[in-house]
């Protein structure tokens, strides 16, 4: 079908709806309480399908119409199933939708992630008639459970992990629901600081209704309806031609998760990838049935977490194909049951969103890096390097949850060195400034630097993770970890080395403690003088080691990433 929409218009809608993603992305940031949201920027926002039948094309209701570009990629796939989970649920209870109405969920099982990503999920409607659903995701500082900030790296059930919240209605026609809020504030940490991120997440919904009922009146419901299918048509029709550039064949890849937590043996993830097709009708399919069974501990990973790490992989190598639902219509993922990465209730899934979803992506690169290496880029540091300390501050006597992500080495790629201290796989995420954390919580940060010597050796050489140390200031705390790449680094491409690895290490009254799973524990008794020291993983390398030139070698040696008996042993060459 050939869209009557001209070029300009359709590019317009597309910029359109692109944009109504991203102010809700920035109201929510702006008004957020947190930290990890306010300064981290650990949420996104959607727009999403009410279902039916559009033009000549049968929708489901919950597919993806838009993202934000400030959003994490990992939600772009998981928010489709909690939309989704809504619309079954709002069906199957036969519930009234009303203009103001606002479900809120985090149920892993229903379309989730781990029990920190609150979802929240508003029908929006014009003239009257639901017309789409909008959605955002906030990662809260703390759900309950085991441990503040949810990363208990020892559970082994779900409901030691925190609240667990079906699709229920937070907002009924605009009105706050007290009942309900008193449940979930009566289950977690600092509840009196929750809402506020719970009013910045319902405000952000709000800005998109406002931004998105401007378009429709613009341009009007049907051409903007007429708009989302041919998008939806255009985006498919890239990636079957993106994919297309793929020689045929199965290609195989690994990765492997340090320990679910609690049986300390590494998990893996076994990843093949079968290309089909021409121009017109390219396919991936994927099949990860090989790996391992599911775990006792918190690194199992529902499916829609799963799935959604294998769209963001394959966004990565194909940066360019616009996102929606079309996207990934060409990949095929056959549901990998009986293992870690299809978990059901009631196995614990803490780990999955953070980190299980970035070994499955790094899966996802080795296969296809023996397809398209030139395409293609060694292992980033693929963890989101996950710390939690709470406790009471005595000079406030305010409790408190302090929430740590920390960047990592990118891998080494055909175009050069992996940049140094970059973001997760999953998102765009960053660390809370430093300053803020000193003055928001008892803590000072004693060393924040680069971790020498962490990137992969090759051609091109991995980036550097980074090394930091708080110290507990006063008042008795607790910490706990989920962390990964302790046992391995991140793997190189085409003959370059591994990246360094992610390092715990725990000065207790002077006593050295390092935790037995390396990179996962938690429930740390901490006194006050008492050191935390994290090195996060440096990058893969990209090409043999024995090619980099002598004056890139040397260059890093004068600016300190390695010594020179380190680049003399890892690069083979004699300086």
């Amino acid at each position: 079908m050939i869209s009557a929409i001209d070029p300009i218009t359709l590019a317009v809608i597309q910029s359109g709806l692109n944009q109504v993603c991203n102010e809700m992305d920035l109201a929510f940031v702006r008004a957020a309480f947190s930290p990890v949201i306010a300064e981290a920027l650990d949420r996104s926002d959607g727009i999403y399908h009410r279902g039916g039948r559009v033009g000549d094309q049968d929708v489901r209701g919950g597919e993806l119409i838009a993202q934000g570009e400030l959003g994490l990629p990992v939600f772009v796939g998981t928010m489709q199933f909690s939309v989704e989970a809504v619309i079954e649920r709002v069906k199957a209870l036969n519930l009234s939708l009303n203009e103001g109405d606002v479900f809120i969920l985090n149920d892993p099982y229903l379309g989730g992630t781990h029990l920190m990503d609150v979802k929240f999920v508003k029908p929006f409607f014009y003239q009257g008639k639901l017309w789409c659903w909008l959605a955002n995701t906030g990662h809260w500082p703390d759900t309950g459970g085991m441990v503040p900030g949810g990363f208990s790296a020892n559970a082994t059930e779900v409901e030691q992990e925190g609240l667990r919240l079906p699709p229920v209605k937070l907002y009924k026609k605009g009105v706050l629901d007290d009942e309900i809020l008193s449940i979930i504030l009566s289950n977690i940490r600092v509840a009196d600081q929750r809402i506020g991120d719970i009013k910045a997440q319902s405000a952000a919904l709000t800005t998109g209704e406002k931004r998105l009922a401007a378009l429709l009146d613009r341009y009007g419901a049907a051409q903007v309806d007429e708009a989302i299918a041919e998008l939806k048509r255009r985006a498919a029709a890239q990636m079957c031609a993106k994919i297309a550039t793929i020689p045929d064949g199965v290609y195989q890849g690994e990765a492997f998760v340090d320990s679910d937590g609690v049986v300390n043996e590494p998990l893996r993830i076994a990843m093949k990838i079968t290309k089909s097709g021409g121009v017109a009708d390219a396919k991936l399919a994927f099949d990860m049935s090989g790996s391992s069974p599911p775990c006792r501990g918190p690194m199992n990973s529902v499916i829609a977490t799963t799935k959604s790490s294998i769209y963001l992989a394959v966004k990565h190598v194909f940066p360019d194909v616009p996102i929606n639902a079309g996207t990934f219509a060409p990949l095929e993922i056959a549901e990998p049951h009986d293992t870690f990465l299809y978990a059901k209730y009631p196995r614990p899934v803490s780990g999955c969103a953070a980190e299980v979803s970035q070994r499955i992506a790094e899966a996802v690169f080795v296969a296809l890096a023996k397809a398209i290496p030139e395409q293609l880029f060694a292992a980033p540091a693929g963890t989101s390097g996950n710390l939690g300390i709470g406790g009471t501050d005595p000079q406030t006597g305010q409790s408190y949850v302090m929430y740590v992500i920390s960047g990592g080495g990118y891998g080494g790629s055909p175009l050069g060195d992996g940049i140094s201290n970059g973001c997760s796989t999953i998102g765009i995420s960053k660390t809370t400034p430093i300053e803020i954390m000193e003055q928001r919580y008892p803590v000072l940060f004693e060393e924040f630097s680069l971790h020498e010597g962490s990137g992969g050796a090759g051609e091109q050489r991995g980036g550097f993770g980074v090394n930091y140390k708080i110290r507990i200031r006063r008042g008795e705390a607790v910490a706990s970890m989920v962390m990964d790449h302790g046992r391995t680094g991140p793997i190189g491409v085409a003959g370059g080395q591994e990246g360094g690895l992610n390092k715990v290490t725990i000065m207790k009254q002077g006593v050295e403690y390092v935790p037995p799973h390396l990179s996962k524990d938690q429930s740390i008794a901490l006194a006050p003088g008492d050191l935390i020291c994290v090195s996060t993983p440096g990058g893969g390398g990209f090409g043999e080691p024995a090619d980099r030139s002598k004056a890139d070698i040397e260059r890093d040696i004068t600016r300190g990433y390695y010594t020179r008996e380190q680049a003399q042993h890892r690069f083979g060459v004699a300086l």
